[in-house]
Order: C-alpha cells, then structure tokens, then sequence
C-alpha cells in the first residue's frame, strides 16, 4: 500500500523592507527575508487535487506585507510568532505553521536623516601589476551594500512603446558598490582605503539623486577629491530595484513604508571618473 507521508508548503524567503519615517525624525530601517510553511490536515490536495484547504502562497506573501504594515517590524522572533499564531488560528486545516526570518542590518550613514549602509559583508580587493621597473596598486571594494530611503528621484526620460516605467520624485535608492580606484604613488594603504571608503558613503548619502548615474560621479568625484594621490575610479552599480506593495486589494495602505526588494532583474550602472591630467596606466594593468 502507498501512502501520503509528512508534507508542507509554503512561501519563501518573501522579502520585505519596512521603513520607519517618524515626522521630523531620522529614518530606521528593517530588512527582512520571511519563510513560512504550513502543515496540517491538507491530504486532499496531495491525493486528489481538492484544494479547498489551501490557503495559497500568494496570500502568505501578502499576509506577510499587511503584517509589516499594520503591526510594524519589532523583534523578529515577535515577528514570526504574530504571523504564525495568525495562520494557524485562521486556517482550520493548518494545525502548524513554521516561520523563519533572516534579517539583514543596516547601519545609518552619518550626517545624513535617510541614507544606510549594510552592516559588514563588503570585501576589500586589491590588484597589482608590476612590470619590472614599474608598479601599479588598484585598490578596491565590492558588495558596499547602501540605500537611501529618500532624496532620490527619476524622471524625464526617454520613452518608447515599450515603456511602462512611471516617473517619480521619491523613490528607494539602493545598490551594491564595486570600486576600484588607482593609485598613482605607493602610499599608506589602509588609511587610503577608509578614506575613500568614508567618501563614497558619504557622497551616496549627501547626494540628492536624480538617476544613479548621477550618483555615482558623485561618488567618484568625492573619492578623487578626497585622495589627490588617486588617478582615477572605476564603479559598478547594480540598481537593487525596491517596490512600494500595492496592498490596497486587500484592503491595507503601505503609505511609502513597506517595500518588495526584487533582486534581479536589475539596472546596471558602470562608469569611470578620472583626472584628466593624471598619466593613464597601460591597457594590462590589473583592476
């Protein structure tokens, strides 16, 4: 005889930003990664396809949204056990709900009200090229994790007929930074790298953005301002897409606080920022 043994499902790693805008305040920032998995008396569905007992995962995705929005984002642990005490009480068939959250830290960028780097996780590079009589440092980072959760605009751009795209004059402005700059003299390498590291944070969130490509000048140019021993920079900025949640179907206002952080697609923005007088390094050099 062949029998249905243990099952479950659910929704994964939904992922939910929420922001908190006090009136006069600084911003504060929680980014969340929400599972949840449902047991229970759900054979039916197994063995015959009957799905009146499936509470469907869209849903648990959006209970996680509304619960966001209405409930905030306190303790994760309270977190989860608000929304797995709801799915239970409200599901007659579910008699266990499992929730587990990842959260990811963010520190705030100083001077600044609504700007925010990842705390940690970005990787210090470094290449070299010597040729023998000659040498090249290119010192960098990767994966800078910030965002800005105001002062970001994009608009009046090109349209065609495949244009959905709809303008704004507020939006979330996020991205994973990859630097790399050239020195043009050996020098104090640590002192450098924090210095240009404080540079690019703090240019990202002194700039009031009006596309990323804007930013990231900004950037570069801070980096070059900051550092006269440095030739030039190169930056790859992926746009790391935040969508306000659309709850109103179900009858809840994220009124500019709860996001969809999406992870790919993305925009892809890259460019360098140089001197123009600074003598340019050969073609093999290593970045």
């Amino acid at each position: 005889m062949i029998v249905l043994g243990a099952n479950q499902y659910g929704k994964a790693e939904v992922r939910v930003v929420r922001v908190n805008r006090p009136d006069g305040g600084p911003h504060t920032l929680r980014d969340l990664s929400v599972s949840v998995a449902l047991s229970g008396a759900l054979e039916a569905t197994h063995l015959t396809g009957d799905n009146a007992a499936v509470l469907t995962t869209d849903a648990q995705k959006n209970t996680v949204f509304a619960f966001a929005a209405e409930h905030g984002v306190g303790e994760i642990e309270d977190f989860g056990i608000l929304l797995a005490r709801h799915f239970v009480s409200s599901q007659a068939a579910i008699s266990v709900a499992r929730i587990r959250i990842e959260e990811y830290a963010w520190e705030p960028i100083a001077g600044t009200g609504h700007s925010f780097a990842r705390s940690g996780g970005e990787v210090r590079t470094a290449a070299v090229t010597v040729d023998g009589t000659r040498t090249w440092v290119v010192s960098g980072l990767r994966d800078l994790v910030v965002l800005n959760s105001a002062g970001s605009e994009f608009w009046g751009f090109a349209r065609d007929r495949y244009t959905t795209l709809t303008e704004t004059t507020d939006r979330i402005l996020a991205t994973a930074v990859d630097a790399r700059w050239r020195h043009s003299e050996l020098m104090e390498w640590a002192a450098a790298y924090r210095a240009a590291r404080e540079a690019l944070l703090a240019a990202f969130g002194q700039t009031h953005s009006y596309s990323l490509q804007q930013t990231l000048f900004a950037m570069g140019k801070r980096v070059l301002e900051e550092l006269p021993t440095v030739a030039e920079i190169r930056l790859s900025l992926p746009n790391k897409h935040h969508f306000e949640v659309d709850m109103s179907s179900f009858g809840v206002e994220s009124e500019g606080t709860v996001f969809y952080a999406a992870d790919r697609p993305y925009g892809l923005i890259e460019g360098s920022v140089l001197r123009d007088d600074a003598p340019p390094a050969p073609s093999d050099v290593a970045w």
